[in-house]
């Protein structure tokens, strides 16, 4: 049976809460402890840095790729198991995505909603049935838990949309979850 690996989408910055960096560290360690790799978008900066800091202290392996033009902004990690650079934001999402069997969303910007988003729409529309979870840090997801919602009530969307995911509100959740997902 092979490794399974789990992408991580997350913040290059750190945020305003310390909890946020709590939680980064604390998935990278439950992610080693776990015997599944890290794979995500390779920067030394932000929750990224402190997700991989945290999975390779604990002996994880790791994945990270990072497109050429953000080396020097998101620092890339060069001391991962493997570092891939690619040409493009683009191809970047679709090498980590292919290389993952499970999708975590931590806190994050713009880049982690887009990430987020399009995952969630490929399931949408049948390219996959990976599992997704968005972690929810001390609430911070519950503004796109509403919009999702709000999506829904409006008609833009199916019910089946919120069922594309699942949130977990604490580490412990977010574990038990990753364990029924990946070892189904």
């Amino acid at each position: 049976m092979s490794m399974k690996s789990v992408c991580v989408y997350c913040g290059a910055r750190k945020g305003n809460r310390a909890s946020y960096l709590e939680a980064a560290a604390a998935t990278g360690r439950m992610l080693a402890e776990n015997g599944w790799r890290l794979v995500y978008g390779a920067g030394d900066v932000g929750l990224m840095g402190e997700v991989a800091r945290a999975a390779q202290g604990a002996g994880a392996r790791t994945m990270g790729v990072i497109p050429s033009h953000l080396m020097k902004l998101e620092a890339g990690k060069r001391d991962l198991d493997q570092f891939v650079i690619t040409e493009n934001m683009h191809e970047r999402k679709t090498v980590m995505f292919v290389n993952s069997d499970a999708v975590v969303v931590l806190p994050g910007g713009a880049g982690s909603l887009d990430e987020f988003f399009e995952v969630v729409t490929w399931a949408q529309i049948g390219l996959h049935r990976k599992p997704i979870f968005l972690f929810n840090v001390d609430g911070y997801w519950q503004p796109v838990i509403a919009l999702i919602d709000h999506i829904i009530a409006e008609g833009f969307a199916d019910a089946s949309l919120a069922g594309l995911f699942r949130t977990c509100a604490t580490l412990d959740d977010l574990q038990e979850a990753l364990r029924l997902a990946l070892d189904a």
